[in-house]
């Protein structure tokens, strides 16, 4: 290890690492919620195991960033579709006064936040190993098997990956970020020894990376591939069915890839700190978009009820079936993305190479030698109005040139949208938004909302800059 990472090393440890103080703070706060929790599991007539899992039971937890995980292990004669509005009142219950926000995995859970420190009560049932009825039922012996293999220093070095991919923007297994869960954090150290190790491993990335630490399938290696289809395969210790990498978008484990990489050949402390992003003024912003080149169109529109976690699984795959609409009409997209500050304002941003196509196009019919094909295509566009030249042979196949029915993205979108844009494969909840009023604007338009959410001017400064802050230079 170089004199540099070393060093740095170093000083994100002292950092990330609790205190005694910090420790007891938490640790007190965690036995004062467990006890709460239990009481209200009594006050509600419900039986239920309340257990600290998470970071702070394993001592993985970040000093800067505490958070508290109590699990509830509710008997399983309480219905799937029950558990998690049985567990919610249990939940607000027991932190009363406090802020709530209502989550979402598999089931609803509660987070809340208590003197500062971010609390998740979730609920799971009390099974017995391999017996799952729920994805949470794990999470105790995820707890145990961690408890067990970590060795105190193990604990720093899964601190350092956490703080590094919290720093290049890979952690977390929520839908919003589709990164790095913390018990993923700490298998990889588990495998690899270290943090360092890890970052090795990583920077050596060819195909697919896949880790067995257990050797659940030690005689049946080659099925490894075919069991499961992710680029990277954690198979669970605890379950050989369940690959705790399967929320990782390969977008982030291939940005994981090159920040590892980055960062062993120049080492410093931005790849766990990156630094604050200081927001275009609108006047910058309006020059920069100006000068681009490009067509930048914001679909802006309001309040969506649901759940963070639902509310980001429906962004993405709106903004998935959005981008599909725009290249289906010939409209090429450079880059586009979902931003919601999860109350009152959402935005897909598309940028296109341009706004605005040619009234024409050439369309491609078949080979002269498929007969029935060419028939069909004659028959098609032969007399038909929107036809404008042909049909024609060219390169031993019919083309015909037509007329767009879209030549403005913009308009495309807003008639598509307009009546909730259900038929375009917008998402159920945003589409009852949608019909109730948004607005779509065009490059510098933007600058009217730019200016009232500060978040979302860091936000749109970083989509254009479009860089890793770790790639820039110091």
């Amino acid at each position: 290890m170089s004199e540099d990472l070393e060093k740095i090393c170093k000083t994100v440890l002292e950092r990330v690492t609790p205190t005694r103080e910090k420790r007891e703070k938490i640790e007190a706060l965690a036995k004062e919620l467990e006890a709460k929790v239990a009481s209200a599991t009594t006050d509600f007539g419900v039986k239920a195991i309340v257990r600290l899992e998470g970071s702070v039971a394993k001592d993985t937890w970040l000093s800067e960033e505490p958070e508290i995980d109590v699990f509830m292990r509710l008997p399983t004669s309480i219905p799937r579709k029950s558990l998690g509005e049985v567990a919610l009142k249990i939940a607000r219950r027991a932190t009363e006064g406090a802020r709530q926000v209502e989550r979402f995995a598999e089931h609803p859970y509660l987070e809340a936040f208590v003197d500062d420190v971010r609390v998740n009560i979730v609920p799971c049932y009390d099974t017995k190993h391999g017996e799952w009825l729920s994805a949470t039922d794990r999470t105790p012996y995820h707890t145990d098997y961690a408890k067990k293999r970590l060795t105190s220093q193990m604990r720093g070095e899964v601190r350092l990956l956490k703080r590094f991919m919290k720093g290049v923007g890979v952690y977390g297994a929520e839908i919003k970020v589709g990164g790095f869960s913390g018990y993923l954090c700490e298998l990889l150290i588990i495998n690899y020894g270290s943090f360092v190790d890890t970052l090795k491993a990583f920077a050596q990335h060819r195909g697919r990376i896949i880790i067995d630490i257990e050797n659940h399938y030690e005689e049946r290696k080659e099925e490894l591939p075919l069991l499961f289809s992710e680029p990277l395969v954690i198979v669970d210790p605890v379950d050989k069915g369940r690959n705790v990498a399967s929320a990782v978008q390969s977008q982030k484990l291939y940005t994981f890839v090159a920040a590892a990489r980055a960062f062993l050949e120049k080492p410093s402390l931005k790849f766990f700190y990156p630094p604050e992003t200081k927001p275009l003024t609108t006047g910058e912003l309006k020059a920069k978009i100006s000068t681009r080149g490009s067509a930048m169109l914001f679909v802006v529109f309001g309040k969506v009820e649901a759940v963070p976690d639902v509310l980001w699984g429906q962004l993405y795959k709106s903004m998935r079936s959005l981008t599909k609409l725009l290249e289906l009409n010939d409209f090429n997209l450079l880059r586009g993305t979902a931003w919601s500050n999860e109350k009152d304002l959402n935005a897909f941003i598309f940028e296109l190479e341009s706004r605005y196509l040619p009234p024409l196009k050439k369309h491609f019919g078949p080979p002269i030698e498929k007969e029935n094909e060419c028939k069909n295509f004659l028959a098609k566009y032969a007399g038909s109005t929107g036809t404008v030249a042909g049909p024609y042979i060219e390169d031993g196949r019919w083309i015909v040139q037509v007329r767009r029915k879209y030549t403005d993205a913009a308009a495309l979108l807003y008639e598509r949208l307009k009546d909730g844009g259900r038929s375009a494969g917008v998402a159920k909840e945003i589409a009852q938004v949608l019909r109730h009023g948004f607005k779509i604007l065009v490059n510098e338009e933007i600058a009217e909302i730019y200016g009232k959410d500060s978040e979302f001017a860091k936000f749109l400064t970083e989509f254009l800059s479009g860089k890793p802050k770790w790639l820039e230079e110091t």
